[in-house]
């Protein structure tokens, strides 16, 4: 699959085969993750790999969203912003951040490209998830990921905005581009 085809695949998905997937995939996109671009080199990023049925359970209830219990591999993304914070104070925390989102672009991408679905959970009760997995009150969970084989059931599309809406030309709020003249290399 190529990285265009994988981008417009992409989507939230709620609905999961009984059939587990393959966690050697799963891995292998967390793999893919670390790519993700980070300042100085410092990764801020870590996995958890969720297996267990009866943690499945106690995260379907920490989410308040049943759909995820449904899954066989849940994964949790979590970041550690003090080691960015020691070296770049404040904005450590933001550089943390954008490091995270681009880690989980890379981490939807790759589930895509191997034909495994999930939808990025965001809404869910921190201090249970902590406890839950004994992840240290300092670090912040990303995301929370059900991974499964889809369904034949259809699941609804996510809407996209119109890209006209998105693009402004050389300040806030111009949606028309200026005329450029046009290069042509035949007159050289």
């Amino acid at each position: 699959m190529q990285l265009e085809e994988a981008i417009k695949k992409r989507k939230s998905v709620t609905r999961y085969l009984d059939k587990k997937p393959d966690w050697r995939k799963i891995i292998q996109s967390m793999d893919e993750a670390r790519y993700a671009p980070n300042a100085d080199g410092t990764s801020a990023i870590k996995f958890i790999l969720v297996s267990n049925e009866e943690k499945i359970q106690e995260l379907k209830e920490a989410t308040q969203q049943s759909f995820v219990g449904t899954a066989k591999y849940i994964v949790i993304l979590v970041s550690d912003d003090s080691k960015l914070i020691q070296k770049y104070d404040d904005r450590g925390k933001r550089y943390s951040s954008l490091q995270a989102g681009a880690a989980i672009q890379n981490f939807l991408l790759s589930l895509t490209e191997k034909k495994l679905v999930t939808k990025w959970v965001k809404y869910f009760d921190d201090e249970k998830v902590k406890r839950l997995f004994e992840i240290p009150e300092n670090l912040s969970i990303e995301g929370i990921f059900p991974i499964g084989l889809e369904t034949k059931i259809k699941t609804k599309e996510e809407r996209k905005t119109r890209l006209e809406n998105l693009v402004y030309f050389e300040k806030w709020g111009n949606s028309k581009m200026t005329p450029h003249t046009r290069i042509s290399l035949e007159n050289s």
